[in-house]
């Protein structure tokens, strides 16, 4: 196992490299000129303010002195100045990365909790009344765009029936709850703050329902499949011939073998989710690294770009590692040996 992780670690430097340098290349491709954003249209026709917006921004090095300067400062944190907030890219992203972080954590939450169940209850009830709402359920989530089902259900919990909040992360006349650790859950209760813990929880209910949707349709089409293959075993019919009853057989049996599968799953949800969460954070105000990348893309933010995809790439790869570790652990079967040897 240690040999394994080692390996992964040695490795994960080298792709998040080709991550940055592909995406380093892009934005230096663009056709369009990122000294619009910088100085405005109307300046561009000052060939003395351009000049000196290139010379101030770096603009005027070759393509290799760029990307070499870029990396050399990346190792000491440094991801470049924001052309649009004209603050430090790495500052950025550290305010924003917890919201993002407290909503797909959420989201996984409640996607994987609705999923499971959802998909025990299909596997249970196959061909049934329930597998078929289960599995309408599923497929709608999976496959509805999240702009469609993020405005559809503000319009009807928030704008029709009002049980719930609009847009954002707290109540507009709320105070944020002092920074500790950028949760607002968790800073709310650390400050004993209850009124805002209540308006942060509930502006939190519709966002990561939207976004958890779509883990939900995943999850519950890979637990029935895997339920489905696992009760057909032989250990099944020998632990209901032994008496066990038919919840245990179920869930202690049969599930925690069908859930295995599932963990691969649920790693790359929780990496897809962090930069897959534009559309959600865009459209209920959420201040999130997705609604700063939108801002970034739309202002030719080039360091805020590589800065996103950079988070992006290091989500994919941390959630690719812990995941083979989780399998590793959760199966005694499986070693990272023969995972290395694959």
């Amino acid at each position: 196992m240690t040999t394994y992780i080692v390996r992964r670690l040695i490795a994960m430097p080298l792709l998040l490299l080709g991550v940055i340098t592909v995406a380093f290349l892009l934005t230096y491709f663009t056709a369009a000129d990122p000294l619009t954003s910088i100085i405005g249209e109307r300046q561009m026709n000052n060939p003395a303010v351009v000049e000196a917006a290139r010379e101030r921004w770096g603009l005027d090095r070759s393509l290799p002195e760029r990307y070499l300067i870029y990396l050399g400062n990346l190792v000491t944190g440094d991801m470049g100045t924001s052309f649009r907030t004209r603050q430090p890219v790495a500052q950025d992203l550290m305010v924003r990365l917890p919201a993002t972080l407290e909503l797909v954590i959420a989201a996984m939450f409640l996607g994987t909790i609705f999923g499971v169940v959802l998909g025990v209850l299909a596997a249970r009830f196959r061909d049934g009344p329930i597998d078929n709402i289960a599995r309408l359920f599923a497929l709608v989530g999976a496959s509805a765009p999240v702009f469609w089902s993020g405005l559809l259900v503000l319009f009807i919990f928030s704008v029709q029936l009002g049980w719930l909040p609009g847009p954002g992360r707290i109540d507009t006349r709320a105070v944020a709850p002092p920074f500790v650790t950028g949760f607002y859950t968790v800073d709310a209760l650390l400050a004993g703050d209850w009124a805002g813990f209540r308006s942060v929880l509930m502006h939190l209910v519709l966002p990561a329902s939207v976004l958890g949707w779509t883990v939900t349709g995943i999850v519950s089409r890979m637990v029935r499949a895997s339920m489905l293959d696992v009760l057909s075993q032989e250990y099944i019919l020998a632990a209901r011939a032994k008496g066990a009853g038919p919840l245990r057989v179920l869930i202690h049996h049969a599930l925690r073998n069908a859930m295995l599968p599932t963990l691969t799953i649920l790693g790359f949800s929780f990496a897809y989710l962090i930069t897959g969460a534009i559309l959600t954070e865009t459209i209920f105000s959420w201040p999130g690294i997705g609604s700063y990348a939108v801002a970034a893309a739309r202002g030719l933010d080039h360091p805020a770009i590589v800065g996103v995809t950079i988070v992006g790439g290091a989500a994919f790869l941390i959630s690719n590692l812990l995941t083979d570790i989780a399998y590793a652990l959760v199966d005694p079967r499986v070693k990272l040996s023969q995972q290395e040897s694959s």
